[in-house]
C-alpha cells in the first residue's frame, strides 16, 4: 500500500525563478518553495525515522523537507512538480531496506583467486633482467 502524503500537511510559498527569463521573471512569482515537516505529519513512524536518517541536503536540521520547483512558467505545475518530488523521497523510504546476510568466499573461489594471484606474479618475475648471459 503506498504511503500518500496529505496535501494539508504541506505549505507552499511562491517565489521569484531564478535565472534567464526575461521580465517575466522579474515581475511573476511562479517558482514554489514547498515545505513538510516531518516530525508533524501523519506518516508512519518507521518512515518518519529513514526520512529523517537521509543524508539528504534538502532535509534540514530541524526535520523539515525543503524542495524548489521552478522548471515551468506556470505556479500550479511547479506546485505539482514539488509535491511529486516529496512523494518520490517519501516512497524511496516507505520500503524496509532488506537486511543483508554475511556469507563467506566457497573454497572454489578461494583457489580461483590464489590460481590467479600466482600467474600474475610468475608474469611479473618474468619481466625481470634475464641473468646469466654475462
Amino acid at each position: 500500500m503506498p504511503i500518500t502524503i496529505d496535501p494539508a500537511e504541506v505549505e507552499f510559498t511562491a517565489i521569484r525563478a531564478q535565472g534567464a527569463g526575461g521580465q517575466n521573471v522579474n515581475k511573476v512569482s511562479n517558482a514554489v518553495h514547498l515545505r513538510f515537516a516531518v516530525h508533524g505529519s501523519s506518516l508512519p513512524e518507521a518512515v518518519k525515522e529513514r526520512l529523517l536518517a537521509l543524508s539528504d541536503q534538502r532535509i534540514t536540521t530541524e526535520g523539515v523537507v525543503v524542495i524548489k520547483a521552478q522548471t515551468s512558467r506556470s505556479l500550479e505545475q511547479n506546485k505539482a512538480e514539488a509535491l511529486e518530488r516529496l512523494q518520490a523521497l517519501v516512497d524511496s523510504v516507505a520500503t524496509v531496506p532488506k537486511a543483508r546476510k554475511a556469507t563467506k568466499p566457497s573454497f572454489g573461489s578461494k583457489q580461483r583467486r590464489l590460481e590467479g594471484k600466482a600467474t600474475r606474479s610468475e608474469v611479473k618475475q618474468l619481466r625481470g633482467r634475464v641473468r646469466g648471459f654475462d
